[in-house]
């Protein structure tokens, strides 16, 4: 059994709400006090329920904990209409994106759900390498006759130039892991951030194509052991500003 959930039996006051709480069953009542008698997923909820603050989690920087914020404290329809008026934007300014907001945007994408607490998302920021990577994307597409139509139809015609994939964007980030669910909760969490903090956002598709057909492209990226590109975000401030929200088709609704 390991030992990451740590219980101050001095704090324990026996409510049992991490007994309820607990979602591998992994902690029991002993003569009053919480006890761990099995491995759990370390899912964090004992830590988090406890009104004693009696739980402890080895590992982790418990020390950074906050106090609870519910959804609730933001207004739904401002929600909503935020959520309406997002756009993919694929026109950037030239302005740098501060470390301070990438650093933002990395916690949110780690804060997402995994399935089984796995935590297993990766975030690997192109930086340096940004340029270096976009060319070599370019390359593919543009070798061979027709070759950026198999991917697209929309790709038929279409001049693939030295921005094709990145959009001179100041920033990108490749989200990656062994599981496409977890990773693409993560990006959905990230694009959220980035856009309070005024970013626009851009999923590249093509570039994740890219990722899963050229060796060296993967090798560039660097990314854990057993990791896919499941998604490549592009951010930076807009320079396009949109007037409305976009209709949308109907969607299918049903009830059973």
């Amino acid at each position: 059994m390991n030992n990451t959930i740590i219980i101050d039996k001095g704090k324990c006051i026996g409510c049992g709400l991490c007994v309820k709480d607990c979602v591998a069953s992994a902690i029991k009542l002993e003569g009053g006090k919480a006890e761990v008698f099995k491995d759990c997923i370390e899912c964090g909820h004992c830590f988090a329920v406890c009104p004693q603050n009696a739980v402890d989690m080895k590992g982790y920087d418990t020390s950074s904990s906050l106090p609870v914020t519910p959804m609730t404290e933001i207004d739904s329809d401002t929600l909503l209409a935020a959520m309406k008026s997002r756009r993919t934007i694929r026109q950037y300014k030239d302005i740098p994106v501060e470390q301070e907001v990438i650093d933002k945007i990395i916690e949110a994408g780690k804060v997402a759900p995994t399935g089984a607490n796995s935590q297993n998302v990766a975030f690997t920021v192109l930086g340096s390498k940004q340029d270096a990577i976009e060319k070599e994307c370019v390359k593919i597409f543009r070798a061979g006759v027709g070759i950026g139509s198999k991917f697209s139809k929309s790709l038929q015609g279409t001049v693939i130039d030295d921005n094709f994939f990145f959009k001179k964007a100041p920033l990108v980030i490749v989200v990656s892991g062994k599981d496409t669910v977890n990773a693409t909760i993560a990006s959905s969490y990230m694009e959220i951030m980035a856009n309070s903090l005024g970013l626009g956002a851009l999923y590249s598709g093509f570039f994740v194509a890219c990722t899963h057909i050229n060796p060296k492209i993967k090798s560039m990226l660097k990314l854990p052991k057993g990791h896919k590109a499941v998604t490549c975000m592009i951010f930076g401030y807009p320079d396009v500003h949109y007037q409305r929200t976009a209709p949308r088709k109907p969607h299918s609704v049903k009830e059973l």
